[in-house]
This record gives C-alpha cells, structure tokens and sequence, in this order.
C-alpha cells in the first residue's frame, strides 16, 4: 500500500515548465522543503445553526418536494444506464421522466453518510464534511482572471498554478477545489490532466476531480488511485467530483456518468441544482427552494442505487436575476433566506450541505462585491454548510477569478471562522477580576497584567485591514485594500515552497498524464 504522504519531497514545478513530461526511471535525490504551508485546520463550529423556519413551515416545504418528487418527477437523460438502475429499484418511468415515492427517495438519501472524511495527501489537511464541520473552498469554474497587473484575461495554466498555491499557502482555505480558473490555453480534451497533476504536486490539500465526461471522472480517480493506493481509495474518500443538474428538473449524462464513476468506486459526488429564480425556477424563492431539494434528493438517491454508503453532498446554488435584464444578482435576501432554509432541510434529511460562497456580480473588489460577498458568505456560514465552494476569488458572477479578491475575501474567512468555533470563553481568566483589582475607576486596561498575559490573541486581526491613524495610514502611501491585497498574494507565493511528496510518485503520475494525452485528441472545445 502506498503511503499517502512521504517526508521525500522535490519540487514539481521543475516537470512542469508547460505540462508534465515524461522522465527516464533513475534513482532519485530528494530534498526537504524549507517553509511549508501553515496549518488550514477545517471549522468544527460550536456556534448553534441559524434555524429561522418553525415545525409547520417546514413540514409545508417538504409536501412541496415530495409532490414535485411524487407527481411532477425527474427527467434523467441521455443516459440509459441510469434509467435500468432506477428500473431495477422497481421505480415509475414513462419515458425518460422519474417519479418514485418520496418515502423510498428519502430512505435511499438515508443510506449515505450524515459525516464523512475526505482524506488528503498530507493527512494532518483531510477535512470532515457534514454535521457540525465547515470546510471553505476557493472558486470553481471561471474561464477568466483578473488582477491589478494584468487585467482582465483568460485563464492560463500560469495562473491556475498560481492559483492552486495560493489556496494551499492560505490558512483559511481547507480545500483546493478543482477549476480555480480555467487554462485555456491548454486543449479543453487535455487540460484535466494537468490541472490534476498541479493539485497532487503543487498541494496536498483535498481537491476535487473532472466531471465534464465519464473518462475525464475516470483519469480523476485513476490519478488519485496512483497517489493515495488503491487499498486506501477501497475504504476512504480520497476525491470527490462537483455536478450541476440542468434545472428545471432535468438530470443529464453528465451528473448520471460522474456519479456512476465516483459513487461506483466508493468516492464523494457534490449535486447542485442551479436556479435563477425566474429562468430555471418559478419567480418564487419557496417555489425554487423546494425544486432545487427535490433535484438534489433524487440525485442522492441515484447515488445510493449505485453504490450504497458513497459519500454524498446536497447542493443549492439559488440566486434571485435581475428581470429587467435577465443578469444573476447576489447577495440579495432572497437567496440568503434560500440558504437558511436549505440548511433547515438538509439537516432534517441527514444530509451534508453546499451552498453559498463569497459571491458577487461585481466586477472589480469594490463595495458592491464587499457588502454582497459579506451578506452572502454570512448566511452560508449561519446556515451551516458543510462544503463551501466559491468562498473566495469570485467576481463578474463566477465569469472571473481576482486574485486580489482571492486574498481579500480568504482573509475574512479567519473572522467567519473565530465567529464558528470560539463561543464566549466562560473560564475563570475571562472575566478578568484582577484586571479590575488593578485598575482603577476611569483609568484604561491597556498596561494591566491582564492586557498584557492575552494581548497577543485576544482579537482577531485580519492581515489586510488596515485600523491605524490617519497620519500612519497617509505615510504607507495611502493604500486601499486592494493594492495591499495585491501584495499579498505576491508575497504568499514569493514564500511558497512545494509541499514534501515522493519524486518516484512525481514520475508515476506525470507517466499517467503523458500517456493519456498520446491516446487522447486535442479538442479546443
């Protein structure tokens, strides 16, 4: 069995010029990294869950999914693998269109695991998924990037890299996520292969796996295989792959096919229907809510017909549109109530929850995509979702990934995270009696032994806000948070050094990328 992490390390970037090249077997040198990154332990939050929504509104709610489940039904399409497997669990099809008894749906879901662990190359970075656990991801799936240098401009395999650093250098963030940008420089047909192999070399935090075809899931998990061991992979999850069902009500090949190849060897699958009220739901959050858990609960159930116990994510990604242009809009209440419902369902279902993230429709870091990232990461964080992807970098609507953004909103992230796991200290220091001993009635606290025993992590101090003075602030060259962010992520990867893997490990999978490229065509789209 191949161990999951080794103390051998070299650095990957030295294969990676443009993509991964294969080497001759010699015998290798290995060196040891210098710094690493710090620590991204997950939230296990002690902050009780926003539940707004009382026994009967809830009980309405779910009548609604049932019927939709019941009477309405699912169409699972263009795949006819799928519909034999709901054939087989004795369920009504009439055409392609699903209906079951939403008992037997809710009984399927049931089988997957309330909590699981998705394990990483570095296990001190696996992460729990569902119950009391948060885990933050970076954004997923922007073809563009953008940044106070640069610009706006298509993603490359550069800035993906510098990406994936980025997200592995940052405490914040616990998970890499998959598509922080797209390469497109790279053949759409190819660019799985690398994207993958920057996740296993450049990190070794979790991270999720391609889904757009059944053999780009299959490379996914064939890759993850080469690093983790297939007797690891046999009992853990070690990659998960991210779906969208194509709302209203419509499963297509591409979910059925990702959960047939990740579900069918025992590995997590994230579903996510994706509503505009308006356009792939009613103009009607309750309407829309209640369509996304149906979707989501007979992809659950599909995913339990394949293989009992695979791990399973309920996704909701619900946002109110603009109906004067038909434009997406975040951050808006009717998608933050969506998120605190959700979180109700989901729990009562048994259920790990994505929803949310650090959204905006704004295209710079500017106040819209401040006030708009904050309310919408704040409801994701009092709902209770357990995956967060798009927690940080996402401008222009998820069509972009800022860099600056990357930073900023990873930097509020540690405050969301005190806010979850420190609940008001009740020991016997916390109430300071002999700082009041020590000082008198209208003196200050500043130079008491008290200050002075807890100054140093008493309060939360995000790296790029700045609370000095005026003259101070004015002397730094009266910079905004976005050039200090700019900085930042500059010197994030100035410090970065590759984290420790097994050079043999580096050849096996960089074998594995060379020798699907040969049998693969180039395919720009």
């Amino acid at each position: 069995m191949r161990p999951l992490y080794s103390a051998c390390c070299n650095n990957p970037m030295a294969l990676m010029p443009d993509q991964p090249r294969k080497r001759s077997r010699r015998k290798k040198r290995s060196r040891t990294a210098v710094k690493g990154s710090p620590p991204s332990p997950h939230i296990k939050r002690q902050l009780a869950f926003y539940d707004p929504f009382d026994e009967a509104a809830l009980v309405l709610l779910e009548a609604q999914i049932d019927w939709i489940i019941e009477d309405v039904g699912i169409a699972f399409r263009d795949d006819p693998i799928a519909l034999n497997i709901w054939r087989d669990a004795g369920v009504k099809i009439e055409g392609d269109i699903v209906r079951a008894p939403a008992d037997l749906i809710r009984n399927l879901c049931a089988k997957a695991p309330a909590t699981f662990t998705q394990v990483a190359r570095d296990p001190n970075r696996s992460v729990t998924i569902g119950g009391q656990h948060q885990v933050f991801a970076p954004i997923y799936g922007a073809p563009f990037v953008r940044d106070m240098d640069a610009g706006r401009r298509y993603g490359d395999m550069d800035s993906f890299k510098k990406l994936v650093k980025l997200t592995y250098q940052h405490p914040n963030l616990h998970h890499g996520g998959f598509v922080t940008c797209e390469p497109c420089d790279v053949a759409v047909s190819h660019r799985h292969l690398d994207m993958l192999f920057a996740h296993m070399t450049l990190s070794n935090k979790p991270h999720l796996g391609a889904i757009t075809e059944m053999s780009r899931a299959i490379d996914s998990l064939d890759m993850a295989q080469i690093v983790f061991g297939k007797d690891v992979m046999d009992k853990h999850c070690v990659i998960m792959g991210n779906v969208n069902t194509n709302s209203p009500l419509l499963v297509d090949k591409v979910v059925t096919e990702a959960v047939r190849a990740y579900c069918g060897r025992g590995q997590g699958i994230v579903v996510v229907p994706f509503i505009l009220s308006g356009a792939m739901g009613p103009v009607s959050t309750t309407a829309s809510v209640t369509q996304a858990m149906a979707e989501a609960l007979m992809v659950g159930a599909f995913t339990q017909l394949v293989k009992p116990g695979a791990p399973f994510v309920l996704g909701n990604f619900l946002s109110s549109m603009s109906l004067k242009s038909g434009a997406p809009t975040f951050g808006m209440p009717e998608p933050v109530l969506s998120n605190y419902v959700i979180g109700q369902l989901a729990r009562r279902a048994g259920l790990p929850l994505r929803c949310g993230g650090s959204l905006t429709a704004s295209k710079i870091e500017d106040a819209q995509a401040a006030y708009e990232s904050a309310d919408s990461m704040h409801s994701t964080m009092l709902a209770g979702a357990n995956y967060v992807l798009h927690a940080a970098g996402w401008l222009e609507g998820g069509l972009c990934t800022g860099f600056e953004k990357l930073v900023m909103d990873a930097d509020r992230l540690g405050g969301y995270q005190k806010v979850l796991v420190q609940s008001l200290d009740l020991q016997d220091d916390a109430f300071a009696r002999d700082a009041y001993r020590e000082v008198a009635p209208g003196g200050h606290f500043l130079g008491s032994a008290h200050t002075m025993a807890n100054y140093t992590d008493a309060f939360y101090e995000p790296a790029l806000s700045d609370s000095e003075n005026v003259e101070s602030w004015e002397e730094q060259g009266s910079q905004d948070m976005r050039v200090r962010a700019n900085k930042r992520w500059k010197q994030l990867l100035e410090d970065y050094e590759s984290p420790a893997i097994d050079e043999s490990l580096v050849d096996e999978l960089s074998d594995f990328v060379a020798k699907r490229k040969s049998e693969i065509p180039e395919s720009w789209y």
